[in-house]
């Protein structure tokens, strides 16, 4: 299976999907074959002290540990085209975002970007939403997409029953939303025969 081609006057393409679904693996195929630029919305994680400030450090990855009205406006000075823009990017080691990390040329001619509440809707993830020229909802099979969301928790630092405890805590309660929004896709495009994934 190949991945779809992007369409003609789309220029920002969003691909969200659960956690797990292969989301990052999708848009660095995109950036090879079509020379994307990736700009993941994982930099716009709230900083680690700020979520313990807030109470939120045990919901990391939930809908409100995200700036989206940060990252809906980077979005928006990305499809301007007035300037270079730098986006953060995260270090999942340390698990914060870095700042500065993506150079975004305004003569860029396609930028993806991924993540898991693109299509929720909810008024300040629809600032996002409204940024996006396209956003594509990617599945693919559970029991797949729990052992490699498994398997990414124990390789930054998890054990392997921290890592499972995380996953039915946090994860999938987030994967439901994130299910809930796909009907607002553009297109769905399902990962399960796609050789791609690493």
């Amino acid at each position: 299976m190949h991945l779809p081609a992007i369409p003609d006057g789309v220029r920002l393409l969003g691909l969200c999907g659960a956690p797990g679904v292969g989301k990052s693996s999708v848009a660095a195929a995109l950036a090879a074959r079509d020379g994307a630029i990736v700009v993941p919305m994982d930099g716009f994680h709230l900083p680690q002290a700020e979520l313990v400030r807030r109470g939120l450090r045990d919901r990391m990855g939930a809908p409100e540990t995200f700036d989206a009205e940060g990252y809906a406006a980077l979005l928006g000075r990305v499809r301007r085209r007035e300037e270079t823009v730098w986006a953060p990017g995260f270090d999942r080691v340390v698990e914060e975002p870095v700042p500065g990390r993506i150079e975004v040329p305004a003569a860029a001619n396609l930028v993806v970007t991924e993540g898991n509440y693109l299509l929720l809707d909810e008024p300040r993830w629809l600032e996002v939403r409204a940024e996006l020229d396209a956003v594509w909802h990617l599945v693919t099979g559970e029991a797949l997409r729990l052992e490699r969301l498994v398997a990414r928790h124990v390789e930054f630092g998890k054990s392997p029953e921290e890592a499972q405890a995380w996953v039915t805590r946090v994860d999938e309660p987030n994967a439901r939303l994130v299910e809930a929004a796909a009907e607002r896709a553009d297109t769905v495009v399902d990962l399960a025969a796609w050789d791609g994934m690493r």
